[in-house]
C-alpha cells in the first residue's frame, strides 16, 4: 500500500500529535523545552493566532513532522522558521516541503525576513537551514533569510 504525505495546518486537536513528534526526537537538542507536551503545544498554537502557523505532515494517519512560523512582536517584520521531523521519516524531503509551505505563509503575511530556529550544537539543523536560506529569496525576492547569531 502506497501512502502519500499530507500536510495541513495544526489545530488544538493536534497538540498530542505535536508532542508525540517532539518526544520521538529523544534527548537531542531540538530547540524546544525538554518537558514539551500537549499543553505546551496548545499554548503555542493559541499564542500564534493568525500571525504564525504550525503545519503538520502525516503519513496516512500518522503524524510524522511539523514546522512552524513564529514571530516576536519586537521585530514585526521577522518570522522564525523551525522544522521537526520524527527520526524514522528523515531524509525524505519532508523538512523542505514543510519549509516551502511555511515560507509561502510568511510571504502571504508580509514578513520581510525569515530567521532560522537553530538549536545549539545541532549540525543537521545548521545544514538544513543553510539550504533553506538559499531557497527563501527564490520564493520571494523581497524576503531575506538569516541564521541566528
Amino acid at each position: 500500500m502506497t501512502r502519500t504525505t499530507e500536510f495541513r495546518q495544526a489545530t488544538m486537536e493536534d497538540c498530542d500529535a505535536i508532542a508525540d513528534i517532539v518526544r520521538s526526537l529523544g534527548a537531542q537538542n531540538v530547540g524546544l523545552a525538554a518537558d514539551f507536551d500537549s499543553e505546551a503545544a496548545k499554548t503555542w498554537i493559541h499564542r500564534l493566532g493568525s500571525d504564525g502557523i504550525i503545519e503538520l505532515a502525516f503519513d496516512g494517519s500518522i503524524p510524522i513532522a511539523f514546522g512552524a512560523i513564529d514571530f516576536d512582536t519586537t521585530e514585526p517584520e521577522t518570522a522564525t522558521l523551525g522544522v521537526w521531523v520524527a527520526p524514522a521519516y528523515r531524509r525524505r524531503g519532508l523538512a523542505t516541503d514543510l519549509a516551502e509551505r511555511l515560507i509561502a505563509f510568511a510571504r502571504d503575511k508580509g514578513y520581510r525576513r525569515i530567521r532560522g530556529r537553530l538549536p545549539d550544537n545541532n549540525e543537521p539543523a545548521l545544514s538544513f537551514l543553510s539550504a533553506i536560506g538559499a531557497m527563501v529569496p527564490l520564493r520571494n525576492p523581497d524576503m531575506t533569510f538569516e541564521l541566528p547569531l
